[in-house]
């Protein structure tokens, strides 16, 4: 679908003016300006941590700036909750949804400003706006699912609804298509195409250059808290964003050599294992991983792909099964027998399992090996030893701020917390390394880092198993992609080979032309 401008340059519904926010001493937010028109769809892009969310948090009443000014439709407003910028047209819909699981779609979508018939809920007609809602822009949603048993994209169309039943005229998008698949995100387009028809404006934060130029009239370009320029998207190219947004050409081919795959690392047999809520979700799965390859398992979210992870680092006991490394049992085994018997993660929720946030970076740094020598002496740490390797691999991986290794992990930003896991499971050097989505969140510069260090892992003959929702990056990093459907592996395509259309259908349950 080609796209369609319905901006109308004539009427600006949004301005902010110099606006500056402070956390302390720390400026997230240096002076920026933006202006959205009614029926436009403007992008804002930006590294990790250059003030993207901050910004939307203050135009969408979560934080105050600390100077500047916001204009609605021309009139100055100051919010004080977020209640003050959906009442005058403002609605956010938040990367990481906000929805109660055992409700109902129309229960979800009316919370809080139900219609009542005297003293109860009137839920006919919460039904009947919640489908003329859905009809209106295309959503095709049904108001009586429950949540827990919906699509990621269907329960995203339920966070659009829930602002426009609100009455939002300029609805946020904060990174809407982090684990879409291929038919979701062209979905997500038509909605958004059916918003800016009806004369709704849409902001969009994203890192993905692809659905910038392929949706968006508008770009602004902010850089270490820094506006830097508003372009017109149709007059850039994606390198030229890249580099406004990095302040530095970027590569975005991943460099990799022919490499024929050694000796079978991980052996996976006929694996059947439950999912939180004790319901069959690993269903007969079979899967291997060789010496210099690297395989991504490409998937929709919820077929099974975290359980699978989850079993292979000791973190969920399976059912039943065969799993196999260099021909050593690692079936069912507890996390530091997996790690030591040779497999190291990088797991999926980077603050969940990946770091002990609380913690210097020094000490993450050292998490699985704070016993051993150089690190630890008559049970006792050897500070020196810990700090030096923590500047080595501060300097080596990028980490930013340099001279953070005694701050607490928390105190980085996502992008560099995902670099201190990268650090620490590279170096760890075992036989194979899980990556699961290891470059979500992270802008262009900090994903071409990432990419060069799990294709070094390849070159250094070692096993590599991707699970990432990112069909681009399967595609350009996969020696191999198996895709998980249903809890088994459904089809097989060799990566030089993949497609993105016939891959999308595969994920979605379709079967491979032969």
């Amino acid at each position: 679908m080609g796209k369609v401008s319905h901006m109308d340059e004539s009427r600006v519904v949004i301005q902010m003016k110099d606006i500056v926010k402070k956390f302390g001493d720390f400026t997230a937010n240096d002076h920026i300006n933006l202006t959205v028109h009614k029926g436009e769809v403007h992008a804002i892009l930006g590294e990790n941590g250059a003030g993207k969310s901050t910004m939307m948090n203050v135009l969408c009443g979560l934080y105050k700036p600390t100077s500047g000014q916001i204009f609605i439709n021309e009139k100055e407003v100051h919010f004080s909750s977020p209640k003050d910028a959906i009442d005058i047209g403002i609605g956010m819909v938040h990367q990481h949804f906000m929805l109660i699981p055992p409700f109902t779609v129309a229960d979800n979508i009316i919370l809080g400003v139900e219609p009542t018939k005297g003293l109860v809920v009137d839920h006919t007609t919460a039904r009947e706006k919640v489908l003329e809602l859905s009809e209106r822009y295309a959503m095709k949603v049904d108001p009586d699912a429950k949540v827990e048993d919906i699509s990621v994209g269907m329960q995203q169309r339920v966070e659009i609804l829930k602002v426009l039943y609100r009455g939002a005229d300029t609805l946020i998008l904060d990174e809407p298509t982090a684990s879409l698949t291929p038919q979701e995100i062209e979905g997500l387009m038509e909605i958004i195409e059916n918003l800016t028809a009806d004369g709704k404006s849409v902001i969009l934060i994203t890192h993905k250059l692809k659905e910038i130029t392929a949706c968006s009239d508008t770009c602004t370009i902010i850089r270490q808290g820094k506006y830097i320029r508003t372009v017109k998207v149709d007059e850039v190219n994606e390198n030229e964003l890249a580099a406004m947004m990095v302040g530095r050409d970027v590569s975005f081919k991943v460099d990799k050599k022919e490499m024929e795959p050694g000796e079978v690392v991980l052996e996976v047999k006929n694996l059947h294992a439950k999912d939180y809520r004790e319901v069959e979700i690993l269903k007969g799965l079979n899967l291997n991983v060789r010496r210099g390859e690297i395989v991504g398992l490409a998937g929709v979210d919820g077929n099974g792909q975290t359980e699978l992870v989850e079993v292979l680092t000791g973190l969920r006991k399976a059912d039943s099964g065969e799993a196999t490394l260099l021909g050593k049992d690692v079936f069912n085994k507890t996390p530091k027998e997996t790690f030591d018997s040779g497999i190291s993660s990088i797991p999926a929720d980077r603050q969940k399992h990946g770091l002990i946030l609380e913690f210097s970076n020094e000490d993450n740094l050292i998490l699985q090996h704070f016993e051993e020598d150089p690190y630890a002496r008559k049970h006792m740490l050897n500070r020196k030893a810990v700090r030096d390797h923590a500047l080595e691999l501060i300097e080596k991986f990028d980490v930013r701020p340099r001279g953070c290794e005694g701050a607490p992990a928390g105190t980085l930003s996502g992008g560099n917390q995902q670099k201190v896991i990268i650090a620490r499971e590279v170096t760890n050097d075992k036989e194979l390394l899980i990556a699961v989505n290891p470059t979500r969140g992270l802008d262009v510069g900090a994903i071409e880092f990432v990419h060069k260090y799990l294709v070094e892992q390849r070159n250094k003959n070692r096993a590599v198993l991707l699970v990432s929702f990112e069909l681009d990056e399967i595609m350009s990093l996969s020696d191999r992609i198996e895709v998980i459907f249903d809890g088994q592996i459904t089809g097989s395509v060799s990566g030089k080979d993949a497609d993105e259309k016939e891959l999308g259908f595969m994920m979605a349950g379709g079967k491979k032309h032969e």
